[in-house]
């Protein structure tokens, strides 16, 4: 019987083109799309049955390890999280999985999984990567390719090559990586295969054409995954070795080089849910192909739109429209031009619109935050601390805070003294004071806290202990 395939799932990325959801400070796949799950929480629960490890690993950026963890924890699903202290593309972060991988099990099956993927039929995507095992197990690297029902010019391109005997699947051709409408028309004439960015491989195997391929690459990631720190429930790789890998996509560095790689075409409804257009795809549509998340009305409109979870948004006379309303943007955009969504977002960067990157609510290890209001003299935040969250030993140089409970009970130290506020209680904290606040009950507390002062930046912070061995003097 064959080990079960360890799921290597990379969760970097900051989603631009899915902008202003999607933002850095907590990008698309920690996003919900219309379900209870979030993109990162499908792809896991994915892995579910007798076929999968049921401990998958997860590679990701430091800044986004605390929404890794809140995701795994509300889904019950323990993993092996890697760090990356530098962001070094996918064939490096997949190296550093592989390596985890075979430290478990030295012959380890593993499968690359982005996750921005949706399937609409699990049980299909299930018996395809179950066909392609015999393939892995004979020391293949299997690409999973879609057969394309457009000519997409944001999705890259495999030639299929010969068939492979005694089985659904091809040698693999030329890679064509986002051409232009009329070379992709024609790609899909020939039969090529959209690259799903999924591959099902021995970890030792990869490991090996990787050295063959792209030597640069496994020298510094083996001395960073070898200098790997345990950090809580993290493993933070090496910073100074990993840096010494150069920056390359799975595909350039291996995939596109490499004799063994073969291709199967995948089922199971499949779909990139990286721009706008494609969340209209797998969204459900009323009669006139409106797609709606939130709060909508339309009076002869057809095939928009709409995510507006907060507000009423009206759509009147218009067709094929993207339109996103947050509290503090709104993007309205043409559903066949979501592609430039990105290139917005970089613009709104270069313009210095803070609402390019930064989210209104920030997730931290003990619960979240969300600004309300904000002027040149004070500040009113939202903060929800999670049953057991606690805060960090603090002072600030720059403002006072005053706290009010709204729900649940808060432990809050001021100057070394403790106190319990209940709802409709509250305290005030002067600047200097040394500060905590604390969730010791079984539900969430939400407090409204007002900040007065000069100067309001998440790097206000002195820390003194932390919980969460957090570095520097941000993230409260």
């Amino acid at each position: 019987m064959n080990n079960p395939i360890i799921p290597i799932i990379l969760s970097g990325g900051t989603g631009s083109r899915l902008w202003p959801i999607s933002r850095p400070s907590r990008p698309k796949q920690f996003l919900r799309f219309g379900g209870p799950h979030s993109l990162l929480q499908q792809t896991v629960l994915r892995c579910e049955g007798p076929a999968f490890a049921a401990r998958p690993i997860l590679v990701g950026g430091n800044e986004q390890r605390f929404m890794m963890a809140e995701d795994l924890r509300e889904i019950g699903v323990d993993a092996d999280v890697l760090l990356e202290p530098v962001a070094r593309d996918s064939c490096a972060a997949f190296a550093s999985g592989c390596l985890q991988a075979i430290a478990r099990d030295r012959h380890a099956l593993v499968l690359l999984l982005p996750t921005d993927h949706h399937f609409a039929d699990q049980q299909a995507f299930s018996l395809s990567v179950a066909s392609a095992v015999p393939l892995a197990d004979a020391g293949k690297l299997v690409i999973f390719g879609i057969k394309p029902h457009r000519p997409s010019t944001g999705f890259g391109y495999v030639a299929k090559g010969a068939p492979v005997a005694n089985a659904n699947a091809f040698a693999v051709g030329k890679f064509s990586e986002k051409p232009d409408e009329q070379t992709a028309a024609a790609l899909i004439e020939a039969g090529a295969l959209w690259n799903s960015g999924m591959l099902l491989c021995k970890a030792e195997v990869f490991l090996a054409e990787l050295e063959k391929c792209e030597p640069r690459i496994p020298g510094p990631v083996r001395a960073a995954f070898a200098a790997g720190k345990r950090d809580l429930d993290f493993i933070r790789l090496g910073e100074s070795e990993l840096a010494q890998a150069p920056a390359i996509s799975l595909d350039r560095a291996v995939l596109e080089k490499t004799d063994a790689a073969v291709i199967v075409p995948l089922t199971g409804g499949w779909a990139d849910v990286a721009t706008w257009s494609s969340v209209w795809e797998v969204g459900e549509h009323d009669a006139q192909g409106n797609a709606v998340h939130g709060r909508s009305e339309f009076l002869a409109a057809r095939d928009n739109l709409v995510y507006s979870p907060l507000q009423l948004t009206a759509l009147v006379g218009v067709s094929d429209l993207v339109v996103v309303s947050t509290r503090d943007a709104v993007l309205v955009a043409s559903k066949d031009r979501s592609e430039e969504i990105g290139d917005l977002v970089a613009k709104l960067k270069a313009s210095g619109h803070a609402e390019a990157t930064e989210a209104l609510r920030m997730f931290r290890p003990w619960g979240n935050y969300e600004r309300l209001d904000m002027d040149t003299s004070y500040q009113v935040k939202r903060i929800v601390v999670n049953p057991g969250g606690v805060l960090s030993l603090q002072k600030h140089r720059h403002r006072s805070e005053h706290w009010v409970v709204v729900q649940g009970e808060a432990e809050v130290t001021l100057d070394g003294e403790v106190s319990m506020l209940r709802p409709n209680e509250s305290v005030y904290v002067p600047l200097g004071s040394v500060h905590r606040l604390a969730n010791r009950g079984d539900m969430p507390v939400v407090l409204i806290e007002v900040q007065t002062g000069t100067y309001f930046g998440e790097d206000d912070i002195i820390r003194l202990e932390d919980t969460y061995n957090r570095a520097g003097n941000t993230e409260k």
